[in-house]
């Protein structure tokens, strides 16, 4: 993919490639965004009774005269609605890969069940979307200006007028914001927030927290870098706006910090890097983007990847830059980190 296609990618759509996020690859322009699945009937399961409301992120109020059925999400947000017992009609957003399987960021869907209103950035089919009747569309936010995340900018104003839309902020906040927020909203739509799986999840969550913190705090000078990788570019990630690398900061977690300078390009999010120049930041252990829109570390091939002591030491975890946001999905994050500290050996 050329340089001028990169450098003529909208904020939003490098956001969600990856660059933005500390990811790479300008792969979500692709993609089978019409897919469908058949006999598609989930329904919500929401068991609350008369008027529902919410008040989400952008401070917007949505009314209802009851809890609504016909729920389209994006599909991390399906992921995570569908943890606490709530099933979503329609999804927008990555939901299955080339080869048919579900998108990571897909959680436990059955995705065959799935109205797939688009796989990829850009991609939305607005007539099935009407023709599915929404009471309500659900989306994350990237920014504090309260842009729907994968709702294509030249048909949101369509989009807006067939039903009310939900906003939960993703963005400069600690990863246990967006998470209360997500549990509000499930139990709002009428999730048993009290059933055992769903208390336990919690509490597991808790659990891993203070591991990562004991784990940090005993090792203090092992370094971690956020990379994402692309076919010409490395991303490196600041902890700042990011949900999840904020909160393991908070925990004590020593991350690389590009300068503010080197930011700008990637509006604040991330610093990119030439491959000739992947070694820029020392690091002991490496979290790259387990999104499918980036290259993952077992298909990188190029040379000087290789040849960086995390890489050689094999202290390489997966990063989920856009966690699904219940505490069964984020707690893994959090013991997956906290593992990688407590048997890493300094190597940079």
């Amino acid at each position: 993919m050329s340089n001028a296609r990169t450098a003529n990618f909208s904020r939003r759509g490098l956001l969600a490639t990856g660059g933005a996020l500390g990811l790479g690859a300008l792969l979500a322009a692709c993609g089978d965004s019409d897919s469908e699945s058949s006999g598609s009937d989930s329904t919500a399961s929401a068991k609350a009774s008369g008027p529902w409301s919410f008040k989400d992120d952008r401070g917007t109020t949505v009314k209802l005269d009851k809890a609504p059925a016909n729920i389209v999400a994006f599909t991390g947000v399906a992921a995570a609605l569908f943890d606490y017992g709530i099933s979503v009609k329609g999804v927008f957003g990555p939901t299955k890969t080339s080869d048919g399987k579900a998108d990571v960021q897909a959680g436990d869907m059955d995705i065959s069940k799935l109205t797939v209103l688009g796989n990829a950035w850009d991609q939305f089919n607005v007539e099935k979307y009407a023709a599915l009747a929404p009471d309500v569309l659900i989306s994350t936010m990237f920014d504090d200006a309260g842009t729907l995340w994968y709702v294509p900018e030249a048909s949101k104003d369509k989009i807006a007028q067939l039903a009310p839309s939900v906003g939960i902020s993703v963005y400069d906040r600690q990863l246990t914001a967006p998470l209360q927020r997500m549990w509000e909203l499930a139990e709002s739509l009428g999730a048993d927030m009290k059933a055992a799986a769903v208390a336990d999840s919690k509490k597991t969550f808790e659990e891993a927290a203070t591991r990562l913190r004991a784990a940090a705090k005993a090792k203090p000078d092992i370094k971690v870098m956020a990379g994402s990788a692309s076919a010409e570019l490395f991303y490196v990630s600041g902890t700042n706006l990011s949900i999840d690398l904020e909160y393991f900061k908070s925990l004590g977690v020593n991350f690389v910090e590009p300068p503010e300078s080197a930011k700008k390009v990637g509006g604040g999010w991330f610093e990119s890097l030439s491959w000739e120049n992947v070694d820029k930041y020392k690091a002991d252990i490496i979290m790259m983007d387990d999104r499918s829109s980036t290259i993952q570390p077992a298909d990188i091939t190029e040379a000087t990847w290789k040849q960086l002591p995390a890489v050689k030491a094999g202290q390489i975890i997966a990063r989920s830059p856009e966690p699904i946001l219940s505490y069964a999905k984020c707690t893994p994050l959090l013991t997956g980190l906290a593992e990688a500290l407590e048997k890493a050996k300094k190597v940079s």
